[in-house]
C-alpha cells in the first residue's frame, strides 16, 4: 500500500479555501482509495510520498528528511497573488517571498490548480517538468441543486424575502476579493439584498481591514455580512441566491467559484486572464464595476439569460466532477511513487 503523509495547517485558519481544498482532496482519497492509498496527517512516520498543502517552516525543515519520501507541494498562491490579501511591511514582506519560492524549489514535483502557473512558476527558475495543472473540485453530496421547495424553505430559514433578487458573494473579506466593489453595488442597488459570507480570517493583518471592518460592523440595510459560516451553510446561501458575484482583482481557482457552479448558481465574475484557460465560457464576464452594475440590470430584467448561466454553471460543474478528478489524483499519486 502507497503511503502518502498529507503536511497541512490549512484548516487551522477557518474561512479559507486552501482549507476547503485540502479537505475535499482528503476526503476524497480516503473513500475512493483506501485499499491502495494509506493517508497519514502530519505524521513523522516514513512516507512514500509527502504531500505538502501549506508552506509552514517546520514543513520545510522536514523536506531534509529522507523519510520524507518523494515531496510534493500544491501551489495555492504565488508571491503576486498575495499583493492585496496581507499587509507585510519590508523588508519581512520581501523574505517571506522569496521564502516561498524557496519552499516550492525544494519540492520534487509541484501541483498547480490553474494551469496559468507553470509558466510563472518557469520565471522563478521550476522547470515546467516538475509542475502539473489538477484543478478543484467540490463534493456534489455537500454542494447541488435543490428544489423550487427547499429553496424557498431556505429564503424562510436565512430571513430572505421570498421576491428579493439577492446576490450573493463568499471568501475572505479583504482588498484581493473586490469587497469593497461588492459593498458599492449594494449601495447602488437598495432593491436588492446583497449577501457576503467570510469574514477577517489574518485579523488586522487583513490588507484594508480598518475600512473595511467599518462597513461590516454597520452594512447598509440591503447587505448582510453573516461572517465565517460552515460549508453546509455556504450551500444553503448558493442555493437560495440568484447571482453568484465574485469581484476579485487576482485568483488562482477560487472553491468559492465551483461551489456556486455546482449548486447551478448563475455566476458573474470580474473577467480575469487567469480565468480564460479553466472556466471560460461558464461565467458572466465584467471588466469592472461599472460593468457589473449594468450586466446586474440587465440580468434583472432577463430571466432567460439568468437560465442560460444556470445551465453554463451545471456544465461547468459537471467538468470539474469529482468522479473525473478522482481518476487524475489516482494516477498523478502512482506516477509520483514510481518517480521515487
Amino acid at each position: 500500500m502507497l503511503k502518502i503523509t498529507m503536511f497541512s495547517q490549512a484548516d487551522s485558519v477557518q474561512g479559507q479555501g486552501v482549507g476547503s481544498a485540502y479537505k475535499e482532496l482528503v476526503a476524497l482519497l480516503k473513500e475512493r482509495f483506501a485499499g491502495e492509498f494509506d493517508i497519514a496527517i502530519n505524521s513523522r512516520r516514513k512516507s512514500d510520498i509527502s504531500h505538502y498543502h501549506t508552506i509552514n517552516p517546520t514543513y520545510y525543515l522536514s523536506t531534509f528528511s529522507r523519510r520524507r519520501g518523494r515531496k510534493i507541494g500544491y501551489v495555492h498562491f504565488l508571491p503576486e497573488t498575495l499583493e492585496g490579501s496581507l499587509k507585510i511591511p519590508q523588508p519581512w514582506r520581501g523574505l517571506f517571498y522569496r521564502y516561498v519560492i524557496a519552499f516550492y524549489k525544494r519540492m520534487d514535483h509541484l501541483v498547480v490548480v490553474n494551469p496559468t502557473f507553470i509558466p510563472k512558476l518557469a520565471a522563478y527558475g521550476i522547470p515546467e517538468e516538475r509542475v502539473t495543472y489538477i484543478p478543484n473540485f467540490v463534493d456534489p453530496a455537500h454542494f447541488h441543486p435543490v428544489s423550487a421547495a427547499e429553496r424557498a424553505a431556505l429564503r424562510d430559514k436565512y430571513r430572505v424575502p421570498q421576491d428579493k433578487f439577492v446576490v450573493f458573494g463568499s471568501g475572505q473579506v479583504q482588498e484581493r476579493k473586490g469587497v469593497g466593489d461588492f459593498i458599492a453595488l449594494a449601495k447602488q442597488n437598495p432593491d436588492l439584498l446583497f449577501i457576503w459570507a467570510g469574514g477577517f480570517s489574518f485579523g488586522p493583518m487583513t490588507d484594508g481591514y480598518r475600512e473595511l471592518k467599518r462597513v461590516v460592523e454597520n452594512p447598509p440595510a440591503n447587505l448582510r455580512f453573516p461572517g465565517i459560516v460552515s460549508r453546509e451553510e455556504v450551500a444553503d446561501y448558493n442555493n437560495l441566491a440568484d447571482l453568484f458575484l465574485l469581484p476579485s482583482y487576482n485568483e488562482l481557482f477560487p472553491m468559492s467559484v465551483l461551489e456556486a457552479f455546482s449548486c447551478g448558481t448563475p455566476v458573474m465574475l470580474r473577467d480575469l486572464d487567469l480565468y480564460h484557460a479553466i472556466i471560460k465560457g461558464y461565467y458572466l464576464p465584467a471588466a469592472d464595476r461599472a460593468e457589473m452594475q449594468a450586466k446586474l440590470k440587465d440580468l434583472l430584467g432577463d430571466p432567460a439569460k439568468l437560465a442560460e448561466l444556470k445551465q453554463a454553471a451545471q456544465t461547468a460543474a459537471a467538468r470539474y466532477s469529482k468522479d473525473h478528478l478522482a481518476a487524475e489524483w489516482h494516477q498523478f499519486y502512482l506516477e509520483q511513487a514510481k518517480e521515487g
